[in-house]
């Protein structure tokens, strides 16, 4: 993955459990969407943002308008995996992130997932707060 300035992937340690996964002991395929947005949350608080400190104070949110994934090996029941997460490109209103599923060494799922800022009420697409868009790009 390559990012935007060269900054590192966010990694996220996920745990798989029976809830995810189906009658065969395999994450359902559905359930990667939860961990993905599981390490974007982590990776935005870790730049000093709460979701619920976003609305309050820039009156807007991150929202996920896409998702490409490619599905390459199963996870399974109680395996350990980590989530990764790089902001690969940006705009005013959007953020671009590649996000890769592992298992040790192994490559389970990659996903490019856009993000767009929507203001808090009409969740119309809204410029993304300048102090938010630099505490960003300090990552």
């Amino acid at each position: 993955m390559t990012a935007v300035g060269g900054a590192a992937a966010f990694r996220w340690p996920v745990r798989v459990y029976w809830e995810d996964t189906d009658a065969y002991g395999v994450v359902y395929y559905a359930n990667y969407l939860k961990f993905l947005e599981r390490a974007r949350s982590e990776w935005l608080r870790s730049c000093g943002f709460e979701q619920p400190e976003l609305i309050a104070h820039h009156r807007g949110v991150f929202v996920v308008r896409r998702v490409e994934a490619d599905y390459l090996m199963p996870a399974r029941f109680n395996d350990s995996l980590v989530v990764e997460a790089v902001v690969i490109d940006r705009s005013r209103t959007t953020l671009v992130m590649d996000q890769r599923v592992l298992r040790g060494a192994e490559l389970l799922l990659t996903a490019r997932v856009t993000l767009v800022w929507v203001h808090e009420k009409t969740f119309k697409p809204a410029r993304i707060p300048a102090d938010v868009l630099e505490s960003l790009n300090a990552q």
